[in-house]
């Protein structure tokens, strides 16, 4: 009788032993498939990120330019106007002088033909500003994903050291929230952005 007794419950540990290791492994998967995913959103978040500083670098080149350009017209109207209270204008000489003046100050507030002129610039630099803000929400996005997953293998984690299945579940859900985070920055699903925001 003991043999059975001995028997039977070796078989048990055996079995319980195959068990523990089969889910062992198929967590020991999700943790590999999520650091997989952290691995990408971090890559993507990083890639974001350059290019939200390359814009800002943009951004303030284009910025200056304009107060170059802002300057140069300033003290050109202003020589102009102290000019014209001092000087004679009705000699021909003096209104061309007058004339190719305000031409430049006219060319430096549009200049359509190089899309240099003031008005140009401002929107050229609104505009790289807008792109700039664009990548900064999706690395903010990506960055959220990737502490969801991150959340997620350190639930994984505790599952592989105290085998209760609660933590595997949860870490599952906190997986599939960062996969969803991570396709909307990539997808630059506004909702998602605005969600973080």
């Amino acid at each position: 009788m003991s043999d059975v007794i001995e028997e039977v419950t070796h078989e048990a540990t055996h079995e319980a032993a195959h068990s523990s290791n089969r889910g062992a492994k198929l967590i020991g998967l999700l943790i590999s498939v999520l650091a997989l995913f952290l691995a990408v959103s971090e890559m993507l978040g990083k890639s974001a990120q350059t290019h939200a500083l390359g814009l800002t670098i943009e951004a303030s080149d284009t910025w200056n330019f304009f107060q170059a350009k802002s300057i140069r017209q300033t003290v050109l109207r202003t020589t102009l106007e102290g000019t014209k209270l001092q000087a004679d204008a009705s000699n021909p000489d003096v209104a061309k002088q007058f004339s190719a003046w305000q031409t430049n100050i006219d060319r430096w507030e549009s200049d359509p033909t190089t899309n240099e002129g003031r008005k140009e610039l401002m929107k050229k630099a609104l505009n790289i500003q807008e792109q700039r803000d664009g990548y900064l929400e999706q690395y903010h996005a990506y960055e959220f994903a990737s502490l969801l997953i991150q959340l997620g293998i350190v639930l994984s984690s505790v599952t592989l050291l105290t085998s209760i299945m609660w933590f595997a579940a949860g870490s599952i859900g906190l997986g599939v929230a960062g996969l969803g985070v991570l396709a909307g920055a990539y997808t630059k699903a506004h909702v998602i952005l605005a969600l973080l925001h």
